[in-house]
């Protein structure tokens, strides 16, 4: 069931009204394809309006959207022979992580990613794609192993930030996440690194200290949400368009600063409007930077890393 954000409302009558029809007869069925041509019209020129110029408020909803896929999606639609693995042999399994190994265009591969859910039992079980110390913990385990077998990483970004609970704090989340970030710094394999979603915190950046750094189009990768942004500056949840702005979260904005290299291009309106796509656009940017990195050896790959992040947050004052 498609899930309509406050600005994409305007869709939701004509969109269910297409899918009326669609399910109980074809769409060029003589008896309603006058209606189905108009309702098209209407549609084309509504996703106009509102898609055609987005603030960095309405890509952060985006980045969200229940309809959106997840990890687990882009492991069925990209990879084959996916072999998930579980807990970190210290403490749990944690599903807020999923991380394994599979095949990429025949290439061996170990994924790394944060699963949300799609609906709200799933969503509980993954407790929203926030991680406890033990989901890092079997992330940098199952990197690790990629490490000493020579396979290139992909992890995949989608979390609003580590889980903030008593537990995951008594069990050490901060040092977790420390460990998982330093750890990637020594990594000899190729690390590609995808925001997907939301990327927030260092909840993200614990998987995502890569060689190269992907976002989608409507992807946010911000240390705070904005509405956390707008709580503490204006001690105002409902100024959080404003602190969106400020914070520039956005996939062209990070672009710009050089924080990521490369923006991924999502279907109009969003990657919840057409999974396909999406998949589509993401496989051929993989290959190519797979291809690039294969060529490199793991004393150049921890250096072009180190210098990456490194460059990040510097500036020049003329």
């Amino acid at each position: 069931m498609r899930y309509y954000l406050d600005f994409e409302k305007k869709l939701e009558p004509y969109e269910r009204r297409l899918n009326e029809i669609k399910k109980f007869y074809t769409l060029d069925d003589p008896r309603y394809n006058k209606e189905v041509q108009s309702i098209k019209r209407k549609i084309a020129k509504i996703e106009k309006e509102i898609y055609g110029e987005l603030t960095n408020w309405q890509r952060s909803q985006l980045s969200r959207h229940v309809n959106r896929p997840h990890t687990l999606d882009y492991v069925e639609h990209l990879f084959t022979d996916f072999i998930e693995l579980k807990g970190d042999r210290k403490f749990k399994d944690d599903p807020a992580i999923v991380a394994g190994f599979a095949s990429f265009e025949e290439k061996n591969i170990a994924v790394v990613g944060h699963q949300k859910g799609k609906d709200i039992r799933e969503m509980a079980y993954r407790n929203f794609g926030m991680s406890h110390p033990e989901g890092y913990r079997k992330a940098v385990r199952v990197m690790d192993m990629a490490n000493r077998w020579g396979k290139p990483i992909i992890t995949f970004v989608d979390t609003p930030g580590a889980f903030p609970g008593i537990g995951a704090e008594e069990r050490g989340q901060a040092e977790a996440i420390a460990t998982s970030i330093e750890f990637m710094f020594t990594l000899t394999v190729p690390v590609i690194t995808v925001v997907i979603g939301e990327g927030g915190s260092g909840g993200a950046l614990a998987i995502g200290v890569g060689n190269a750094i992907l976002m989608l189009e409507n992807a946010t990768y911000s240390v705070i949400s904005p509405e956390g942004c707008a709580a503490i500056l204006w001690r105002d949840g409902s100024k959080a368009p404003l602190a969106a702005e400020a914070l520039k979260p956005t996939a062209h904005d990070l672009y710009k600063l050089n924080v990521i290299d490369e923006v991924i291009k999502e279907p109009f309106g969003g990657a919840h409007r057409n999974w396909q796509e999406t998949f589509n656009n993401l496989k051929p940017v993989l290959s190519r930077y797979l291809k690039d990195f294969a060529k490199k050896n793991g004393d150049e790959l921890k250096a072009l890393r180190y210098e990456k992040f490194r460059k990040m947050g510097v500036f020049e004052e003329k």
